[in-house]
This record gives C-alpha cells, structure tokens and sequence, in this order.
C-alpha cells in the first residue's frame, strides 16, 4: 500500500521553511489509518504536483543508490532504510524505523534492517562516490565549491562494547565523557556543503586490543590513527580523487596541529586554520635569527635557526593586545537569523614559530586574523591562513566564517536524519548508518530550491505516521524508571501516601451490640 510521509525541511542559515517533501513508502497499514479528508485549494494542487515532482526525485535517487549497492536483496531494504530516515519520528534506530515502514511485520522488518545496516557486506565509499555525482552538481549549480571542511563529532554512549567508545572530548556535551568521535571531510559553498568522507577515530586502547577489535569487527588493516592524522588521509584521498577544489577550514582542535598545517600545504591548498590564544608567531617585520656561523676552521658549521632571551616569539593573544585601535575594523560576513553577522577583526603577516629552533630555514609568511567582538575584553578567536597576500579584509573574514556550514551540517544530520541514533556495536553497522545517514541529507541539500522561502507554509495533505500507542523498542527505559539505575527497584509511589501495604478493612459493630463484648475479647485487625 503506497502512503504518503510529510517531511519539513529548514533554509541553511535563516531557519524559515524551505522544502516539503511528500514520498511513498510501503506499509500493510489500512488505507483509513493514512489518509484524511481536506479541502482542496489552489495552494493544496500546487502542493500535490512539488509532491509528484519530489517523489519522482526520490525515486530516480534511490535508484541511483540501488545501482551501487550491490545485490538486488538489499534494494528493498536500502528504500526503506532512506524512508525511515525521513520520517518524523523521534528516534531513527532500526526497530522503531521498521514499527514505522512496516507496522504489521515490525520483527520481520527489524531483522531485514538490521542485517541490512549491521551485516550487509556493501561498499560504503561506492555509495558515497554515488551521493557526490548527483548531489554536487545541485550544490554547484550555486556556485563553486569554495571550502573542504575538517571537522570531528561525538556520540555519548554507555559501557565499553561499541567500537571506539571511550573516555575523551565529545563536543555534544561540551566535556570528556564515554562517547565516540568521528571524523569526516565536506564540501561547501555558500549555499550548502556535503560530508564527502567519514570515519570513526579508534582510540589506541582499542586498536590494541585485540578481543574487542574482533568482537566490533574492526578491519585488520584499521591501525590506530591521531584524529589529525585521519583527516590528513581524508585531505590526500579527495585530492587523489580530483575533487572540486577549496581552501581546507579547521578548527583550533586541528589547526593547532602544525604537522596537520604542513601536509595541507604540501598538497597545494591554501587553508584557513583556527589556533589557540598561545600560539606563538613571530611578530611583522621579526624573524628567528640565522644559524651560528663557524668561526674556525674546526667543526661543522650550524644550520638552526635560533632564538634568544631577547628575540623570542610571541603568543598571538600578547600580539593580539598590543594592536593600536585603527588596526580592527568592522566587518560583516554573512545574514543572520535577525541581523547581519558583525564583528571586530585584525589581520597581520606573520610567521608560524613552532620549534623553528629546529628548522634550517624560517616558515613563510601567512596571515593572522583575530576577532576581538565588541563589549570583550578579549580576543575571542585567532586563524592562521595562508590564502594570497593581495586577498580582501572581508573575504579573508567570509572564507574563515565560512566553516560554520559543518556545524550546521552535523546539526542537521543528528537532528533530521538520526546520526547519533545508532545503537549496534559493530564497525561496519557504525559506518554502514552514518553513509545512510550522509545519502539521505544528500537529498535533501538537493531538494532545498524546490520550494522558494519566502513561499507560504503548504497545507498538511496527510497525517504523519507515527509508532503505534505504547510501543517502546527493545531495551528502552520505562517512562517512570528511577533516576539511577540502582534505585530503579521498584515503581514510584504515588505523591498523596506513602508506601505501605494495603490495609485489611476493620469490621464495624453495631452500637447497640458494643456493651455485649468483653474489653478483652475485641480485638483490632
């Protein structure tokens, strides 16, 4: 039975509705459960032909996938699994997906998803090389490719069991906690951007340990890497593969990373790079003194570079504080929810003074932006960048800014399409989700011209489906379980008694008869 799912979508940075979606999917459900009557308006025709339009791209992007997948069994459940994700349901885990696309099968469908996502033996780079041919050109067609964006982000999670958990920085809570990190590569432009490569980070307790390797199903030839290091590779593998070309965005976390910041230039891209607040740099106009020349005829001569009490680097933060007022201008980079986005900045040429002492010859040139916003007392935010020395203020600024897109690309891709929502433990079901995951946004980044923003909000033709009443997926919590789970003994008392067993009624005698009774022959139950 072919049923409609209704699917809001939100504009890249102005959060206004851009694009409803209207797809079929296969479900045994009657027809009286879907459908409901409305009146039909212009509006509502309108809305029905952008539903035939979308559901007829749906189709034809499916297909694309399929072509790539593999065997032809995994077809159906391929469809499925996308349409699961585009549901609006709360949770996008395999058993409430499959309560969802088949209600009168849920355990046949679970198993058929969850063999699917956690066993399927199917290429998650060919699916993804599929993703960036249709969905590229979309992006494109906006403009070019302008940015690659490194970036990393976690999943909170419980235990020890799924692959690559451990306790480390996860960005979701703003702390270190028990989660795992994944690290991944987009393109972006102005209009929108696309996860192009994704890999989960294996701490290095795991990569060495060999029984829980193999219970994850970690690939024998998966080494440990530093996170910086998997971004490297994703770097060199798009480059190899001849992708658009952009400047590399980084945040401090990698663009701390000296090592990172070399091999990015050893392959000819410019990057824009955040550091920390102490990062040293030698100053405009200052450079690391030349190497000791020998003053015999013994010995070898030096060939460090050197530096002394008196002719040492600063740290951007110390530079940052001594730049006279004429120094920061005003700059806006992009339109906000309310308002233009506005702050103060500065840019220098400077030159990077990481261990130099090392070094034969001195670091080139590059620039140091700094925002300082008005009303801090501080600099807030420092880039190195090595983009063209003759390049305009406010596009150095536009470029830098530019790597919010992977923030709101991973909002999306948790929020809307369920990223985090994945609860086997294994390696391949861990990235067979996430390539799921990154297709099904990849249609929505196509799909996000095909209702103009400013347009009116469109009716509700149908009802969205929902898990049945009362169904809770395997192993999930119950509603009143107790905040810790040690407590959870039994259920909660109801606030107006206390707990106690329930009383036996006392009987009541008449008082005609009370005067017939011996004191000590009454007894109370």
């Amino acid at each position: 039975m072919a049923v409609s799912i209704l699917l809001f979508r939100h504009s890249d940075y102005s959060d206004r509705l851009l694009v409803l979606l209207s797809q079929k999917v296969a479900v045994s459900a009657p027809i009286e459960s879907v459908f409901v009557e409305v009146p039909i308006s212009l509006g509502a025709e309108m809305n029905h032909r952008r539903t035939d339009a979308s559901e007829s791209r749906f189709t034809g992007y499916v297909e694309g996938l399929a072509s790539v997948i593999g065997h032809k069994d995994r077809e159906e459940p391929l469809l499925h699994y996308c349409t699961g994700l585009l549901m609006p349901c709360e949770r996008k885990s395999v058993e409430p997906m499959a309560a969802i696309t088949a209600p009168d099968r849920t355990a046949a469908q679970h198993q058929s998803l969850l063999h699917f996502i956690g066993a399927g033996k199917w290429s998650d780079e060919k699916v993804l090389a599929k993703v960036r041919e249709m969905v590229l050109p979309q992006i494109e067609r906006h403009g070019a490719i302008v940015a690659w964006i490194i970036d990393d982000t976690g999943f909170p999670k419980q235990g020890r069991h799924s692959v690559g958990v451990a306790r480390q920085y996860c960005g979701q809570l703003g702390k270190q906690d028990n989660c795992q990190v994944a690290v991944s590569l987009s393109l972006a432009n102005h209009h929108a951007s696309l996860p192009v490569a994704y890999q989960l980070y294996l701490p290095q307790d795991w990569a060495q340990d060999r029984g829980r390797r193999r219970k994850a199903g970690v690939p024998e030839e998966v080494e440990f890497k530093t996170k910086p290091q998997i971004a490297l590779e994703q770097l060199r593998w798009a480059h190899e593969a001849g992708l658009p070309h952009g400047v590399a965005l980084l945040d401090a976390g990698y663009g701390n990373n000296t090592a990172l910041r070399g091999g990015i230039t050893a392959l000819g891209m410019p990057y824009a790079a955040g550091i920390c607040a102490t990062t040293t740099v030698w100053a405009p106009g200052t450079a690391p003194l030349p190497a000791k020349k020998r003053r015999s005829a013994r010995g070898r001569p030096g060939t460090r570079l050197r530096r002394n009490r008196k002719h040492r680097p600063l740290c951007v933060k110390a530079l940052a504080l001594r730049q006279p007022k004429a120094a920061w201008q005003t700059i806006s980079w992009r339109e906000g929810t309310a308002a233009p986005l506005t702050s103060r900045f500065a840019c220098l040429r400077v030159r990077p003074a990481h261990r130099d002492e090392k070094l034969t010859e001195p670091r080139p040139q590059e620039w140091l932006l700094i925002e300082w916003p008005e009303g801090e007392k501080e600099p807030t935010k420092y880039w190195l960048s090595t983009l063209p020395e003759n390049i305009a203020f406010a596009e150095l600024v536009d470029i830098a800014k530019l790597r919010w897109r992977i923030e709101r690309d991973y909002q999306e891709l948790k929020q809307e399409v369920g990223l985090g929502h994945f609860e086997g433990r294994g390696w391949r079901g861990f990235h067979h989700h996430a390539t799921m995951c990154i297709a099904t946004y990849g249609f929505l980044v196509s799909e996000r011209e095909t209702i103009p923003p400013s347009g009116p909000r469109p009716a509700r033709l149908f009802e969205e489906l929902a898990v049945p009443d009362g169904y809770r997926p395997r192993g999930a919590a119950a509603a009143d379980r107790a905040p810790h789970s040690k407590f959870d003994r039994h259920h909660a008392p109801t606030p107006d008694r206390r707990p106690r067993p329930a009383p036996v009624a006392m009987p009541m005698l008449p008082k005609s008869n009370a005067s017939t009774f011996a004191p000590e022959k009454f007894v109370t139950q």
